[in-house]
């Protein structure tokens, strides 16, 4: 009597559905692994959106500086426009929201450029240094430009004719940032972003073993 081939505990050479030695656990993407992904996604939308936020400065100094103003008389009592048939105030909203998208376009193709393989947040992180950023000039603009109404016409007297404080009358302005990014971040991955690989497709009825495509590519 000769003794048998295979050791009766191991499963024969030539199974197909055998597992290869070392596989099981290592077959697939450790969670350590994602979890370091995931922090290096959060840490890149932290300096993303710290440093779309501190572009704000420049936006802020820029609508101070084209907004058009709006002309005050100082009168016995009361101050009044000197235009009332003027736009400077709606031309004020206008120059931020046009600023604002423009802002909006620059850093969302930067951020692109720079990180192609971008996740949602990155995403998030743009769209939320945009917001802090259109806060932080709007509070530049107002801060820098003309003092309040009352001290201004307390100080030049009667007669006198000044500038009205820097205002954003439309709140909804603090919105063209981050939506702007957005949008043209979300263009931009769409048209030149990295594409996923085809599938690769294994012919019907023949074993597969897990991690083992590539070699079965040209069975036939």
């Amino acid at each position: 009597m000769t003794a048998p081939l295979t050791p009766p505990h191991q499963p024969p050479n030539d199974d197909p559905w055998q597992q290869p030695q070392g596989a099981g656990a290592h077959a697939y993407v450790p969670e350590a692994a994602y979890e370091t992904d995931t922090r290096t996604e959060l840490k890149q939308a932290a300096v993303v959106t710290l440093a779309v936020a501190v572009s704000g400065v420049l936006f802020g100094l820029l609508w101070l500086w084209l907004s058009p103003r709006v002309p005050l008389i100082a009168g016995d009592s009361a101050v009044f426009l000197k235009d009332t048939e003027g736009e400077e105030a709606i031309g004020a909203d206008g120059t931020f929201v046009l600023l604002a998208l423009g802002f909006g376009t620059v850093s969302a193709a930067l951020v692109f450029w720079f990180r192609r393989h971008g996740g949602i947040p990155l995403v998030v992180g743009l769209a939320l240094g945009g917001l802090l950023a259109s806060g932080l000039a709007w509070l530049i603009g107002w801060g820098l430009g003309p003092d309040d109404v009352v001290t201004q016409a307390r100080a030049l007297g009667e007669g006198a004719t000044f500038d009205a404080p820097l205002k954003l009358n439309a709140r909804g302005a603090l919105l063209a940032w981050p939506v702007a990014a957005m949008v043209v971040h979300l263009a931009l991955t769409a048209l030149f972003g990295p594409r996923d690989p085809d599938p690769e497709w294994v012919p019907f009825g023949a074993p597969y073993l897990p991690g083992d495509l590539e070699d079965r590519k040209d069975a036939p």
